[in-house]
């Protein structure tokens, strides 16, 4: 199968090792962007426990990321759950990182708040 945005095996390897960590609360988030001088996803950053407004604060206004967010979603059962944030090779990226829950934010600062995420992800 043809892609037209590679992704290395060390960013996978990087995305598996994130989504087993052994987190007790919070958030998490590991950020990737596209490098467009060799179409290949490259890994930017990772946060620990960071909140989804000061995720918001690190993310550039205008410039696509992929965010792979550990978030506490507020269960009653207590689930923690792996959610992705931003789209353009999302079915890719969705396949290789392997997560449950997908949402896409396009209000900028205002889309990644806590009360935003859990509407979305509560609600559809």
């Amino acid at each position: 199968m043809s892609h037209t945005v590679d992704i290395p095996q060390e960013l996978k390897d990087s995305l598996r090792k994130f989504r087993f960590a052994r987190r007790n609360a919070g958030s998490a988030a590991l950020v990737v962007n596209i490098n467009k001088q060799k179409f290949i996803m490259e890994e930017v950053e990772q946060f620990d426990s960071i909140s989804p407004e000061d995720l918001a604060e690190e993310l550039p206004e205008n410039s696509p990321r992929y965010v792979v967010l550990s978030y506490e979603l507020e269960h009653k059962d207590g689930e923690t759950g792996l959610l992705t944030l931003h789209a353009s090779a999302l079915i890719d990226f969705q396949n290789t990182a392997d997560v449950s829950g997908i949402i896409e934010i396009r209000e900028g600062a205002e889309g990644l708040t806590k009360p935003a995420i859990d509407s979305k992800l509560l609600f559809g």
